[in-house]
């Protein structure tokens, strides 16, 4: 059921211990071998090997590498009962050498596997989705009866496991993936964050039945949007119904490679971080597994002073919009901000003085001197803020310009140009644009009688900033001020950053705004940094440009504004059938110019149709050389063989229509 803004009243929205301090959730002991697991110990760091399970040596050389680059817990995947029996050889031989990292059979489809392998390593990892049901994307009318046989037909399958784990003292992750969800599951609840819980919890209610808590929970999607309302309707369901207070296990599925995969798994984990959710993360990238570990570190470590660092801010008693379901803010369209229109972006090229055409490149904006015409890329931004610095030159029609009030209020051509107000001038200059004005301004300059101005001012576009440690949270307190008093003015998230490197860059600022953005809060992105002192032009030119990039990627990441094809690719592991690395970059090479289409890239088929529920299209290993193709989670073409896979690919988004002939951009 869908709910209304007005509904949200009368929902019970506790999913943390606080919306405006940092306090990390409480939660039970999780023992895993030498190294436990919840909020009495640090949130821990893991990863997943992509060699075959069979291959003993590269399996224990391969778990090195991940251990020596910061996991603490490694998984290997244990797709049938041979995998699971050669866990005891890698186990060993790592023991053998030293190492006493806890392992973790990953189990899909074949209960005797994780039967076999809760007798051989520290924990094991089921999919409920899976585990005893088969997917054959039916849906079944159950009667209630029929539903609770289901339910007993499980139970059955699934208690060997329970027993063989408190025998054992092995810990267990129940991990729901939302692509997975069993056609039982899709019946009932449909394709939900509900049913995702669900799903975790008949599990979980078999396990508490038989006095086995040794359990970590999941709920993963590559839908950033799905996966953080899962996890937080997980905790209220947990609490609600009167379970013992489980770890939690953080990831994203399917993220994909480089810049794209940083940016959509910290938008996902970020926002759960910042709220105090979360005991364990795993950054799914297609890379190397070792490359993932301080991915994982660098989210992590930013919330081990958070406490001590953060600034008080007003407490809320209660989120006034409905953090289980996206809902975007109501705002008024002021000229193409806000209301229906996508989130904007802003440049901050206010630290460059004497600004030229070919700067703004960086922005996606070119100039074509033989035509004498712009042209703008994907990622050509809407709005140039260019401070005390007015450009001499006209701007292309898909840019406009924002200047400091004291230097617009005094330049010929004001109709083009839009003032950017401090609160102090805001209130007391009556010189305004007739149709769009910025307000700069931070959460502790909100005043009753500021506030009254913003709410009668059809033409104010807010520009918010914060100085805290605890930023996010802080700028989501203003924009529950701003729902509280009715305020409809659009808002730009500004974020400012010391000088970071790309990696870091991502990974902050997809969370401070990237958590707003998934909760519907924000009708544009405007990144800088309070240290611009370079003395370099073309430096800072480069920098501006990371930027304009990361600010696209978040929108992305958030679903919030579409701007270039998405690769839902998973991070390879034993079961996979080709390169996952290779595949997705010659995919990407040939297809990157499809603007808002979804193409998911598996490497076997428990990653298939399932694990790729948001994609448009899929490539699917399934078996030596031979791939599938699909349109949504419907297989078109069976067998295909690899080197013509790619092609028939294209035709496939040929046949449909999404298919556009990739122009050179002249420079």
């Amino acid at each position: 059921m869908t709910l209304t803004t007005s509904d949200i009243s009368q929902l019970n929205t506790r999913y943390c211990n606080s919306l405006t301090q940092y306090s990390r959730r409480q939660t039970i002991d999780v023992h895993i071998g030498d190294i436990p697991l919840g909020s009495n110990y640090p949130i821990r760091v893991q990863s997943m090997t992509t060699i075959d399970t069979m291959d003993t040596m590269g399996s224990v050389e391969q778990s090195i590498r991940m251990i020596e680059a910061g996991c603490e817990y490694v998984r290997i995947t244990a797709p049938s009962v041979k995998e699971a029996q050669n866990l005891e050889n890698i186990r060993k031989e790592l023991r053998k050498r030293g190492y006493k990292t806890p392992l973790i059979a990953d189990i899909h489809f074949t209960p005797n596997a994780a039967e076999l392998a809760a007798r051989l390593v520290e924990k094991v990892r089921i999919n409920p989705g899976n585990y005893a049901d088969k997917k054959r994307f039916e849906v079944i009318d159950y009667t209630e009866a029929g539903y609770q046989a289901e339910l007993e037909r499980i139970r059955e399958r699934f208690i060997p496991l329970v027993k063989i784990c408190k025998e054992y003292g092995t810990a267990m992750r129940i991990g729901t993936n939302h692509g997975s969800l069993s056609d039982r599951i899709l019946s009932r609840y449909g394709d939900t964050p509900l049913g995702m819980v669900e799903s975790a919890l008949e599990f979980l209610r078999i396990c508490e039945d038989l006095k086995y808590y040794n359990i970590v929970l999941s709920m993963k999607a590559s839908n950033t949007q799905v996966m953080v309302q899962a996890y937080r309707l997980l905790v209220q369901k947990l609490d609600k119904e009167g379970f013992k207070p489980y770890p939690l296990h953080l990831g994203v599925t399917e993220a994909g490679e480089a810049e794209d995969g940083r940016i959509k798994s910290a938008v996902g984990i970020g926002t759960l971080l910042e709220d105090g959710l979360g005991d364990t993360v795993r950054v799914s990238l297609t890379e190397e597994p070792e490359l993932e570990a301080p991915v994982a570190k660098a989210l992590i470590d930013r919330y081990t002073n958070r406490a001590s660092l953060q600034k008080p801010i007003a407490p809320v008693e209660a989120s006034p919009i409905n953090p289980f379901q996206y809902f975007r803010r109501n705002t008024l369209e002021v000229l193409n901000i806000g209301g229906h229109n996508v989130p904007r972006v802003v440049a901050d090229y206010s630290a460059i003085e004497n600004i030229q055409i070919e700067d703004l490149k960086g922005i996606g904006h070119f100039y074509l001197p033989l035509p004498d015409k712009w042209r703008m890329n994907d990622l050509g931004a809407d709005f140039i803020y260019t401070g005390t610095n007015k450009i001499s030159f006209m701007l292309p029609n898909g840019l406009k310009e924002i200047t400091d009030y004291n230097l617009w209020k005094d330049i010929a051509d004001k109709v083009h140009t839009f003032p950017l107000f401090t609160p102090g001038q805001y209130m007391q200059q009556s010189a305004k644009h007739g149709s769009l004005n910025f307000l700069k301004l931070t959460i502790g300059e909100l005043t009753d009688t500021l506030l009254n101005q913003i709410k009668h001012d059809a033409t104010l576009v807010l520009l918010i900033d914060t100085y805290n440690e605890h930023a996010m949270p802080e700028l989501r307190r203003l924009f529950f001020t701003l729902i509280e008093e009715e305020i409809q003015s659009p808002v730009i998230i500004m974020r400012q950053f010391p000088l970071l490197t790309n990696d870091m860059l991502q990974l902050y600022a997809a969370t401070d705004v990237g958590g707003l953005l998934i909760d519907g809060l924000g009708d544009g992105v405007m990144l800088g940094t309070a240290l611009l002192a370079l003395a370099d032009k073309q430096e800072l030119v480069k920098l501006l440009t990371r930027y304009n990039q990361t600010a696209f990627g978040i929108l992305q990441a958030a679903r919030t504004r579409m701007s270039k094809t998405e690769y839902i690719s998973c991070p390879s592991c034993g079961r996979t059938l080709f390169d996952l690395q290779e595949t997705t970059a010659m995919i990407r090479k040939r297809t990157d110019h499809l603007k808002g289409v979804k193409i998911g890239i598996m490497g076997c088929i428990v990653n298939g149709p399932g694990e790729m529920a948001d994609a448009d299209y899929g490539y699917v290993g399934v078996g030596k050389g031979k791939i599938a193709l699909y349109r949504g989670q419907n297989v078109i073409k069976k067998a295909v063989p690899a080197e013509k896979a790619v092609d028939e690919l294209i035709e496939l988004i040929r046949e449909d229509g999404n298919w556009l002939e990739p122009e050179a951009l002249e420079q």
